[in-house]
């Protein structure tokens, strides 16, 4: 896809304003940063613990991630105008649809990076929830690795319940990809649970993280 300057240039701008306010507010730390590959397309798999959990993960490769949006989001001008401008996948509210997979597999296949959340909605208690079993299909036509992440702090800063964010201690570990050989060996169930082993795994390094940067008060 052939971005215009502005495009280009403003995810940029506000890769760099959304780091600048998650070290301040958040005390944001990423770990594994070398696991997201350089070049060539990506699907990011994360938990999934708040509103703003896209542009937690998206601050943690210098490369420009995709992000996918609900359509009932298009319904409101400025997110619709802001979607837009990221080029958001447009997905249906029970999932992908036909449409969010035909187009995360043409941005991924022409080396992009797009991020997916798993489970599907945000967690209610913190802990990672069941992964959905429709997208086997597209990290299997994808082949490409698939990145396990884990976050956390998003829930304790903006939890379903609050309105507004509170400034918290958020850490994020980014584990070892999933390659599309490994893939190709294992079930649709084998698949599912390696990837759900990596996430928790990254999960529970990031709340381990989190932990004793609040016991000792550091950054």
């Amino acid at each position: 896809m052939k971005r215009t300057w502005i495009k280009r240039h403003g995810y940029r701008f506000l890769r760099a304003v959304s780091r600048l306010i998650g070290i301040v507010l958040f005390r944001y730390r990423c770990y594994g940063r070398e696991n997201v590959p350089l070049q060539g397309g990506a699907l990011v798999c994360s938990n999934h613990q708040s509103m703003f959990d896209p542009f937690v993960v998206g601050m943690v490769s210098e490369r420009r991630m995709n992000y996918l949006a609900r359509k009932s989001l298009f319904r409101f001008f400025f997110m619709r105008w802001f979607i837009e401008f990221l080029d958001a996948i447009s997905i249906d509210r029970d999932g992908l649809g036909l449409g969010g997979v035909k187009q995360t597999l043409t941005r991924i296949r022409r080396g992009e990076i797009v991020l997916l959340f798993p489970e599907g909605t945000r967690t209610r208690d913190g802990s990672l929830k069941n992964l959905k079993p429709g997208i086997c299909t597209l990290m299997r036509r994808g082949k490409v690795p698939l990145v396990p992440v884990g976050m956390d702090g998003p829930f304790h800063a903006w939890p379903r319940s609050a309105r507004f964010p509170s400034p918290d201690v958020v850490r994020v570990v980014i584990g070892e990809p999933i390659q599309p050989s490994q893939i190709a060996e294992l079930s649709d169930e084998q698949l599912l649970d390696l990837l759900s082993q990596r996430m928790q795994k990254c999960l529970l390094e990031a709340r381990q993280r989190r932990h004793r940067s609040l016991r000792l008060g550091q950054a």
